[in-house]
Formats: structure tokens, sequence, C-alpha cells
């Protein structure tokens, strides 16, 4: 009788020991299985340091062709690119990457003019391009390039008192044509006034607030090129009469503006929205957070844009023009017409009281089939100047602005983030302070713990 108790005892024990091990397998397996075909990642970090970008995800997903992305490295090497290609991969299943040993294939290197170690070549059937940098704004940048046919030129208008391309001081545009070069645009200057007209490779046309007038055969060009289906930025900043720097009315291009729809006022902006408060910046700065419905602003939802010394915008739809407002002021914002005393003041009653609007964006009509004429008008231009430009989402705006005149709507989106520089700063008192805690205070802390044990137990 025991002897069966046992044996039976055995065989379930022995039972449950399998359907144990059978479970733990299973769990085990569904785990492995869903890991391989569902790969997902958290990132922690502040500003989504280790994620892709919205635009790449959006490019990702419209793809409609096979893309390969190769990367060459020596062994050693080869991690540091799975950390960031990996995540290209896992975008879609219509990209496919290649790691390359560099040493043992030297031969597909040099097919593909591959120099050194670390480098990817983005190919998208017989079309490849190389990546400027290894990061994502080079691997993103290389892939737009291969679903782009032609070449993309942002033409930026001189000889009126612009700002420069090649000043890198707070009110140059270097970091303006750094943003647009890594958005796979080329950049030149043009000037109006040694020849009036707009070169016909040109992609887009910027007007970067000209201090001077610009002179009717300037202007006729600028008519000519849009009304004839091109595109261009048109920021202008007020008019202000004060210290060095006086700006025109620009007369003779605001005429042209109005024709199309947009009436840049001759005021000045002062807005009192608490937001640019907790920016540090007065009311001569207006900060938005608020857009209209365009496909330049639409992705902006969550970013605040600064604009300093602006003028408000009347707009209007025309004969051949539609008309869209991009974002205006806050309720809290007033339009002095005091334009040339020392020092500018709110006088709610004298000023118009807001909100305004800073920006339009038009088209016109060509009246040719596939042809239609782009334009932006924004009053103001130092928002797009080094000073502000890395303001939050000012650069987003401004490539989201070039972007849709290029007709490259497919690319607006919020671009690849830059690291944040998170470190602490400390002052010699803090310094102190923080090295007395740390090999002082707190060892002695740990000692004085371990002598009160040592006595209560003795």
């Amino acid at each position: 009788m025991n002897t069966e108790w046992l044996k039976a005892r055995q065989t379930k024990y022995a039972a449950y020991a399998t359907t144990y091990i059978i479970v733990i397998l299973a769990v085990l397996v569904v785990a492995n299985f869903l890991a391989n075909r569902y790969n997902k990642t958290f990132d922690a970090t502040a500003n989504k340091r280790y994620s892709l970008s919205d635009q790449t995800k959006k490019i990702a997903h419209d793809l409609k062709s096979d893309i390969t992305i190769q990367y060459f490295d020596k062994p050693s090497g080869m991690q540091a690119g799975k950390d960031l290609l990996d995540r290209y991969a896992l975008l879609s299943s219509k990209i496919h990457v290649e790691y390359i040993d560099y040493l043992k294939k030297p031969q597909l290197a040099r097919a593909d003019n591959i120099t050194r170690e670390g480098e990817a070549i983005v190919s998208n059937g017989v079309k490849k391009e190389e990546a400027k940098t290894f990061d994502e704004e080079g691997i993103t940048g290389a892939l737009i390039r291969t679903l782009k046919g032609g070449e993309r030129t942002v033409c930026v208008a001189t000889g009126s008192g612009e700002h420069r391309l090649e000043d890198s001081t707070s009110d140059g545009m270097s970091e303006f044509q750094t943003s647009v070069q890594k958005d796979n645009y080329k950049v030149k200057s043009i000037n109006l006034l040694e020849k009036a007209e707009v070169p016909p490779d040109c992609t887009t046309l910027v007007i970067a607030g000209p201090t001077g007038d610009y002179v009717q055969p300037a202007v006729d060009a600028i008519k000519k090129y849009v009304e004839g289906g091109g595109r261009a930025l048109i920021m202008l900043d007020p008019p202000l009469k004060v210290g060095r720097r006086e700006i025109g009315d620009n007369d003779a291009l605001l005429t042209l503006l109005s024709s199309w729809g947009v009436t840049a006022d001759k005021d000045l902006i002062l807005d009192e929205n608490i937001l640019g408060q907790l920016y540090g910046l007065g009311p001569e700065v207006p900060v938005i957070s608020s857009y209209e419905s365009h496909p330049i602003v639409s992705e902006l939802a969550n970013s605040q844009t600064a604009f300093p010394v602006s003028r408000s915008l009347d707009t209007k739809n025309g004969d051949k023009t539609t008309i869209t407002k991009l974002f205006s002021t806050s309720k809290n914002s007033f339009a002095t017409t005091t334009l040339n005393a020392p020092e500018i003041r709110i006088d709610p009653n004298k000023d118009k009281h807001g909100p305004f609007a800073l920006a339009a964006a038009g088209s016109y009509s060509t009246g040719k089939e596939n042809s239609q004429g782009r334009f932006v008008v924004v009053g103001n231009s130092r928002w797009a100047a080094n000073n502000f430009l890395r303001f939050n989402g000012n650069k987003n705006l401004l490539l989201n602005m070039l972007n849709w005149l290029s007709s490259d709507e497919d690319l607006i989106s919020i671009r690849p983030k830059e690291p944040e520089d998170r470190r602490i700063s400390l002052t010699r008192a803090q310094f102190l302070m923080l090295r007395t805690v740390s090999q002082f205070m707190l060892p002695l802390i740990v000692v004085i713990g371990g002598v009160m044990v040592w006595w209560k137990r003795r």
C-alpha cells in the first residue's frame, strides 16, 4: 500500500514538474518571438536623444521602394553603427541595413568611394548618396536626396542692407545657411541691384530684412518671379527711425505685397504675453505658442517661436491669390505707430489692441497647369538671424517654410534634436560646499553610524 502511494505521489510530482517546465519553456519561446518581432525600446533622456525625429519617422513611413543603408567600419566600430542604424531598420520593412567590414571587403568600399571607416551609403535602386555625417541628420539627409530628384537652391537677396550669410555675429545669418544646407538645400547670394533678375536655378528666393528701399526694377523682378511660378520668403522689419540702423519704408515692395493680399503695417508690436516673461523676454519680443491650420505650422503645436521687433500684417484674398494667416500675437498685444522715439512704451488709450497676424502664406494662380507661385511674408527678420534661430521652434519654422515653398510638404516635420548641454555650472562657494559634503561630512556620518552600532552591541 505504501509503495503504491509513493509511486502515485512521485507520478503526481513528476507531472507537476513537467507541466511547470513546459509552461516556462512556452513563456520563454513566446517572449523571444515577441522580442524579435516587436523590438521596442524606451528612451528616458530629457530631449529623447536616442529616439529618431518625427521627420525621419515620417519619411520612413511613406517609403514606396526599398532602401539599403550600407555601413563601412572595422569590427571594433560596428556597434556604434548598429546603435543608430538599427533604429532605422525598425521604422520600416523597406529599410535594409548592411554592415560591411571595411578591412575584409575593401573592394566594396572603393566602389562607393569610401575612404575611411565609419561612413554610410544610402541606396534607392541605382541612386546612391553618401551620408555627409554619421548621425541622424546625415543619414536622413542622404535618404532625402535619394528620394528627391533635382537640386534645390535657396537664393538670398543682398544689396539693400539685408542680413548677410557670411556674418557670424548675432545679427548675421551664418546659422541660417548651416541649417538650410543640412536640410539638403544649396544656398547662394544674389544681388538684385547688380542684375534685376532672379536666376532660373533658384528654387526659393529669400529677402531677409532689408534696411534700404528696393528700387523698382528689383521689385519688378520679384513680381515676375513669383507670378511666373516662383517661390519667395519675404521678411520685413518695422521701419524704425531710431539709432544708427534706420530701416527704410520700402514702399515699392510693400505695394507689391499689397497687390498679392498682404499689407505690412508700419507699426511695432508690443506683446505683454506672460509666456515671453517666462523666457526673460520683453514686450518687444512676441512669443507664439498657438498656430493656425496650415502645413507650415501643423507640426509646431508643442513649440514656441519668438519674433523680436515685429510689425503686424493684414491679409485678404485677391483675384489670383489665396492667403492664410500662420500665427498671431496674444490678446495682450498692442501696435504702436510711434517708430522714432528713443523709448517706446505701450499706451493702451492710443495704441491699437491685438491680436495681430505676424506671418502669412499665400499662393498665386499663374493660370498654367502645374504651375503655382508661392510666398510667405513675415513681419520680422531677426527671428531667423543667429541670435534667435536656435530659440525653441524657430529653426523648425524656418525649414518648414522653405519646404512648403519648394513643394516639399512631405518633409515638413520636427527635425533631429541637437544634444542638450546639461553641464552643471558651480560657483567657487558651491564647489567647496559640494567637496566638503562628499569628502568629509558623508564619510564622517558613516563613521559615526558605525561607532554607534558598535557601542550598542558592545
